[in-house]
């Protein structure tokens, strides 16, 4: 049912210096990102977007208690909604589905037993994986 690793989303109070640094010393290429209502960045790997910046100010690296960490979720592509939902419905998983920005993904939102969140994203035509 998952196919591969889609993006990682990191909140960080300097997008400018995490941009340098997922440019220069990872190799990833800055592109396009949708008109959100908030600063960041989306670093590619080839055609496919694997590192989502979000600008968010108070944020640190290496949040200790009582502040937010800069992992803000992590993502899978996936096929077959319905059989997803039907497997977090069984396992009794609380989840939220809601329409990307834009319009071209479903995405199931969801919990880890540790509280790290994540979602599957399908192409909102087909319930295939996206791209």
């Amino acid at each position: 049912m998952i196919r591969w690793l889609d993006h990682v989303n990191l909140r960080t109070g300097d997008v400018g210096r995490m941009v340098r640094f997922y440019v220069d010393v990872v190799g990833l290429v800055p592109g396009p990102r949708p008109a959100f209502d908030f600063t960041g960045a989306w670093l590619y790997v080839g055609d496919r977007p694997v590192v989502h910046l979000v600008g968010e100010p108070g944020t640190v690296s290496g949040a200790s208690p009582g502040q937010r960490p800069s992992l803000e979720h992590f993502a899978f592509a996936a096929d077959d909604l319905a059989a997803f939902i039907e497997r977090l419905d069984a396992h009794g998983i609380a989840y939220r589905r809601s329409l990307q920005v834009g319009g071209a993904r479903f995405i199931v939102d969801l919990r880890d037993p540790d509280g790290n969140r994540l979602h599957v994203d399908f192409d909102a035509t087909t319930g295939s994986p996206p791209g």
